[in-house]
């Protein structure tokens, strides 16, 4: 067996986790892909910050619309009944909290939920953070798409972040390629591991002590 999942696997266990009736966010990158596995029989509305309610999965080849896009730029369709709107007006969805989920990518995710994602902090990084504050604070549910581990082997969870904020104690639960884990008041909390993995397994990686909350869905 594996220790990790694909992003297309990641984005389908999302999905999955997203209850009917959903107003939806989802962040540039990886969780875009969330899209594609969002079940044909649920009514759940994407929203996406420059403007548009009622996003669809990524339009097939040839059917491209150069001025439908996502908020990353990336092409995107429209289902039946999606509304068109300034992006004024899509922040004041954002920050009155009228999404119910926003799904987003992350440098690092503290214990106590604070999220970092938008900057490593590195001499000459850009400033641009984006409407990823915004959709931080408003949602009622934060989830966080990203791998376990960074491309040098140190943990994306961690005790303290070191990288400036993007939001405080905002994030319900993360979801990477070696597990699920919640947010829980006495840290993380691994709600599915994957593979091979196991709760001692995840504490080495993370070098965290981690609740384990497996057996809370059996």
């Amino acid at each position: 067996m594996t220790t990790r999942i694909s992003r297309e696997e990641l984005a389908q266990r999302i999905a999955a986790d997203i209850p009917e009736g959903s107003i939806v966010n989802l962040g540039i990158g990886a969780p875009t892909l969330v899209a594609n596995f969002l079940p044909e029989d649920e009514e759940i509305l994407l929203h996406t910050e420059n403007g548009l309610l009622g996003m669809g999965p990524s339009p097939a080849d040839g059917r491209i619309d150069p001025d439908l896009i996502n908020a990353g730029k990336q092409p995107v369709t429209a289902l039946p009944g999606a509304a068109y709107f300034h992006h004024a007006d899509s922040f004041a969805m954002m920050r009155g909290g009228h999404l119910d989920v926003c799904v987003l990518g992350a440098f690092q995710v503290g214990q106590n939920g604070d999220l970092a994602n938008w900057s490593t902090g590195a001499p000459g990084a850009i400033p641009a953070v984006g409407g990823a504050m915004d959709l931080a604070i408003g949602a009622k549910s934060v989830y966080v798409m990203t791998d376990l581990l960074t491309k040098t082997g140190d943990s994306k969870l961690v005790e303290e972040c070191s990288y400036p904020l993007t939001g405080v104690g905002c994030v319900t639960r993360v979801y990477t390629d070696h597990a699920i884990f919640d947010v829980s008041p006495d840290g993380f909390a691994v709600r599915e591991a994957f593979g091979e993995n196991t709760v001692e397994s995840l504490s080495a990686l993370t070098g965290l002590a981690l609740v384990d909350a497996t057996r809370e869905d059996a």
